[in-house]
């Protein structure tokens, strides 16, 4: 099951981004390091008492103009209500009750949402715990005060969403569908290639860029198993993202990511691979998913003899981190091709979570190492001692060694291809965590 989402609402400088800070720590380690990421700097994962859900902070919309307050509130509000499992209202007992807050209430109060009602700024608890009172009007409940300046209450606030958040045991249970996020810049062809597998057109297509804005899930089941097709609203660039509900549909687009087992990146054949392209590739590969280049609008390109090997090893040079997901040709509008892919997308999620002993991993390195000599520095030599692997999606490995200086990126990738050659992994990206040993442990 994936996580809860907790989304953090109420109007401008009511305390949202610093009560999200606290909780996830500095924005700097919410976002990837990665260059070309797309990612926005309003979600980030936390945990309380054992349970872990992805926090959203809409806090970093900022208003146009001061005439279009309440409508970019309410925009931003209707957005995260619809995102979110559990939405937390902030308030301001400084203010009292203003008009924003009762709008963004009386959403609240239609909403089939868990509503955890907070006013922030009470500095001072024996003299302003009064001042809650005010806001029972909202129709939400109880008021929890807090300050998060202060770091005060914020552990109540904790405790009521850990009592509103599945159990453990509910978190963990089975669920055979495979999570298939279809990722891609707007007007390639994803929604098109989800109607084609559903053989209706359950979603709206259009030419124009950026119809989808939603992330949008559609069941299905054929003879090759059960799925969640997730379509993703287009990824654009930056540069051209000048409204606020655009950044949610970036946000939205990544959490798809998130809890995917696979996802499909939808490339138009015409266009080949842009810069944007790169980006929302690298947030998949980031991730740790598995991944499927389709090539869609295949009927529509001007083929020559050998195009398309040329064409595979073009896409393999621009999207070098990905040479380990496959690529398929289709075509959404004709359907050619597209019933190959759910061979596809099993063979990767299974992958994804291939698990491999521990004494086949290091008869697999003692032959790695004799035939390839661990590198040395100054008179020392690497010694890698054994691996084992501590998990998947995607599979991770722990190598231990003498030194972690001495295990250069180069013999890093030299093992990564042993272990492709030796178990497949096609369509998953594999970790490797380096730990040091000291040698006096082995004697």
């Amino acid at each position: 099951m994936s996580k809860k989402t907790v989304a953090i609402i109420g109007k401008p400088n009511v305390g949202k981004s610093t009560f999200f800070n606290y909780l996830v720590g500095e924005r700097k380690a919410i976002v990837g390091d990665t260059p070309g990421m797309t990612r926005d700097r309003i979600y980030g994962e936390t945990n309380w008492r054992g349970k872990t859900f992805t926090l959203i902070d809409t806090g970093g919309i900022e208003e146009k103009s001061n005439d279009v307050i309440t409508s970019q509130m309410l925009i931003q509000a209707e957005i995260a209500i619809d995102l979110a499992d559990i939405v937390i209202f902030m308030t301001d007992v400084t203010t009292g009750v203003t008009d924003v807050d009762k709008e963004i209430a009386l959403m609240l109060r239609k909403a089939k949402k868990d509503i955890i009602l907070v006013c922030n700024k009470v500095d001072d608890f024996k003299t302003k715990a009064n001042d809650i009172y005010e806001f029972y009007n909202l129709g939400l409940g109880t008021p929890y005060p807090i300050s998060s300046a202060n770091a005060k209450g914020i552990g109540d606030i904790l405790d009521v969403i850990y009592d509103k958040l599945p159990s453990n045991e509910e978190d963990e249970s089975e669920d055979d569908r495979i999570k298939v996020a279809i990722i891609g810049k707007p007007n390639v062809g994803k929604s098109s290639l989800i109607n084609k597998i559903l053989g209706e057109n359950r979603l709206i297509v259009s030419d124009i860029a950026g119809t989808t804005r939603d992330a949008i899930d559609s069941e299905f089941e054929n003879e090759y198993g059960k799925y969640i097709f997730v379509d993703t609203a287009g990824l654009r660039r930056h540069s051209k993202i000048e409204e606020d509900i655009e950044k949610y549909s970036i946000l939205r687009t990544n959490l798809a990511i998130e809890r995917a087992d696979a996802c499909v990146l939808v490339i138009d054949a015409n266009e080949g691979i842009t810069e944007q392209d790169t980006k929302i590739a690298g947030e998949a590969h980031e991730a740790g998913k598995g991944v499927i280049i389709a090539i869609n609008k295949w009927d529509e390109y001007n083929k020559e003899n050998g195009t398309l090997e040329e064409y595979t090893k073009n896409v393999y040079n621009k999207l070098s981190y990905l040479q380990y997901a496959p690529i398929i040709f289709i075509s959404a509008k004709t359907g050619q091709r597209v019933d190959k892919i759910f061979e596809l997308i099993n063979m990767v999620s299974n992958n994804n979570s291939m698990r491999i002993s521990t004494s086949s991993l290091n008869s697999l390195l003692e032959e790695a190492i004799a035939i390839v000599q661990p590198p040395t520095d100054k008179g020392k030599r690497l010694k890698i001692y054994y691996m084992t692997q501590v998990g998947i999606k995607p599979p991770t490995f722990a190598v231990f060694v003498n030194s972690k200086k001495l295990f250069h990126f180069s013999y890093e990738r030299y093992l990564i291809n042993k272990l492709r050659q030796e178990y497949g992994f096609k369509g998953t990206p594999i970790r490797i965590l380096i730990r040091e040993r000291k040698e006096k442990e082995n004697d």
